[in-house]
């Protein structure tokens, strides 16, 4: 490659959900034994969601991003020793430190490359495939595994219904590799902390004790009105970066959390629905590392191909949005 002309492409993707899928019925009859009533037509109705898996006590993020590290391996046809960076997306890590990333790294039998996690909440995967890139681009790397892996099952507040019902567990990863031709097109990544109340854990570990309150909270209608609107906005800039339009995506993948806000972005890009990748309806809210998920469910399924434009977008906590427009 001469200068100039180095650029960064998916190679491969995996995904891996936890054995245990657990139907809003379930949920619902689980729920009640402690005198909160919700329905499966009440959560299908508000989000979509018809499942979602938990792991089982034990099971780590890292755990989760093997499973789902290994599958993409096996798409690109890659070994774990031609890895020669880790960039691990999550906001349910393994412990306090040493980070996700370089627990799987070991995991994955290799050492050396540099690994390390980013919290970008449910933007996560869409900040790392940047980073990812960005390194790719500069010679830092030229073979890159990124991964979104969560467990939220461990902070949800199984009291409230109105967050309970949503998140899932789950991890998705993509092989990106060092190319002569574009792959990733452009990428636009924002954060706006004075939204931080409306989606947060407001926990902490300090002297050996936990302070604050270390389970979800979520201001559901607020995080919706901002959704949707920076959603859009992100993905117009990755658009206009790359010198492209609306009308040259074949695919929408954005952060599977709710139907309602996944069907009003594709409705503000002017993209027909049937563009739309929604698997948010099998796995519920499985924040970083949704984006994955759903893109290695469309392309093992046949719809996402080579040489498909693809737009990813991601909303989250922080408040934190961005979108990546690549050519697969």
């Amino acid at each position: 490659m001469t200068a100039g002309s180095r650029f960064s492409r998916i190679t491969g993707t995996g995904s891996y959900l936890p054995p245990r899928q657990v139907s809003n019925a379930e949920l619902a009859a689980e729920l009640a034994t402690r005198g909160i009533e919700t329905s499966d037509q009440w959560i299908v109705e508000r989000t979509g969601i018809q499942a979602r898996h938990f792991a089982a006590d034990g099971v780590t993020a890292s755990d989760l991003a093997l499973e789902a590290s290994r599958h993409a391996l096996e798409s690109a046809g890659r070994k774990a020793t031609e890895i020669d960076l880790i960039v691990v997306a999550t906001s349910t890590p393994d412990m306090v430190f040493p980070s996700t990333a370089t627990i799987l790294q070991n995991k994955l039998g290799i050492a050396g490359c540099p690994a390390f996690d980013l919290q970008a909440v449910c933007s996560g995967f869409v900040y790392a495939l940047s980073v990812a890139d960005s390194m790719i681009r500069t010679g830092a790397a030229s073979r890159a595994l990124v991964v979104g892996s969560e467990v939220f099952s461990r902070i949800l507040d199984f009291n409230d219904r109105t967050t309970c019902v949503l998140f899932g567990d789950g991890a998705g990863a993509v092989v990106l590799e060092a190319s002569d031709t574009p792959g990733i097109l452009a990428s636009d990544l924002h954060a706006d902390g004075a939204h931080r109340d409306i989606l947060c854990v407001p926990g902490t570990v300090a002297g050996g004790k936990v302070l604050g309150d270390p389970l979800l909270k979520m201001d559901g209608p607020a995080v919706f009105k901002l959704a949707v609107h920076v959603l859009e906005a992100s993905a117009r800039a990755a658009l206009r970066a790359a010198g492209r339009s609306e009308t040259d995506i074949d695919w929408l993948i954005p952060h599977q959390a709710n139907i309602r806000i996944m069907h009003g972005t594709a409705r503000k890009l002017k993209l027909p629905l049937d563009k739309l990748v929604a698997t948010v309806q099998t796995h519920g809210n499985t924040s970083a590392a949704s984006i994955p998920l759903a893109l290695d469910v469309a392309c093992k399924d046949g719809r996402v191909k080579r040489g498909d434009t693809v737009m990813l977008e991601g909303v989250g906590g922080g408040f934190t949005w961005g979108a990546v427009l690549l050519d697969f």
